[in-house]
């Protein structure tokens, strides 16, 4: 039984609307597929476009997964490329709906659906909004089904997209398919400033980069001693650690009756132990 499951393959799809996009699974049926083919799946919000990031994965689990529907044609193609300007024109009403209806609450995009059925209008608050008279304003003018979704500033980025403090494109766009956790315990862990400034991205929240070497960085502090620890150098001296480089694997060590600071690998140190400290101090 498990050997049949072991088996079933999946398609991995990617949709085509959004670089970075969450991917999806999805049954093959019976077609095959290449990698950077263009597919019709049934999306969380209705029929999209995708692209295919894996033609072939293995799965154990298939009840949830839907089938791919079909290859995309070339009029599937031509009709995502309209409903892009459709959206683009969407957007611009939806800005003065939202004006004249006097709501608080910033338009971020717009997005039909493949079939042109349905509109997608993405947006921020601060809070909640009653946007019903907007809806059914909105669905008089286009005499579509209106949905608004309210989404948080991480997604607003990746929508947007932009530079980063690195100068590259932001992260969430270029390659983050979807968005850990991230907390100022990461940064304190990698010595960064905890300055809001210095480690906030353009969404103004944490920046997704800093969970990127967070892993090693714990690994790598196993190998080295605490902060304010003994330890005894090469030359027999003695000397208490005061700052640690965990990427170079190196610790600074202050010698107190010099004041004088030096940096050495940890293979060239001997940590003390703590009941020795100030036996080894002396």
């Amino acid at each position: 039984m498990s050997e049949n499951m072991n088996n079933i393959e999946a398609v991995v799809v990617a949709p085509a609307c959004r670089r970075a996009g969450r991917i999806a699974f999805y049954l093959p049926g019976e077609l095959k597929f290449e990698a950077g083919e263009y597919v019709v799946v049934e999306g969380t919000k209705g029929p999209e476009l995708g692209v295919v990031v894996k033609p072939s994965v293995p799965i154990g689990e298939t009840d949830s997964l839907r089938t791919v529907q079909r290859k995309a044609t070339p009029d599937d193609l031509d009709r995502y490329y309209e409903n892009r300007l459709k959206a683009s024109r969407a957007y611009r009403i939806a800005l003065e709906k939202i004006k004249s209806h006097g709501l608080p609450m910033k338009l971020v995009n717009v997005e039909y659906t493949l079939d042109g059925s349905k509109i997608i209008f993405y947006f921020t608050a601060e809070g909640r909004v009653d946007f019903r008279a907007l809806v059914r304003d909105l669905a008089s003018v286009f005499r579509k089904r209106i949905e608004l979704h309210q989404i948080g500033v991480r997604d607003e980025a990746k929508m947007i997209g932009g530079l980063g403090p690195c100068g590259r494109e932001l992260c969430c766009i270029s390659n983050l398919r979807e968005f850990a956790p991230v907390s100022v315990k990461m940064a304190k862990t990698q010595s960064l400033t905890l300055n809001p400034a210095k480690i906030s991205g353009s969404c103004g929240r944490l920046m997704c980069c800093l969970q990127y070497e967070y892993d090693d960085y714990i690994e790598g502090m196993k190998s080295l001693p605490r902060l304010g620890a003994e330890v005894r150098l090469p030359g027999n001296e003695i000397g208490r650690v005061v700052d640690l480089n965990v990427p170079k694997q190196t610790v600074i060590v202050e010698f107190p009756d010099s004041n004088v600071r030096a940096e050495h690998h940890v293979n060239d140190i001997t940590i003390l132990p703590k009941e020795k400290n100030h036996q080894g101090g002396k």
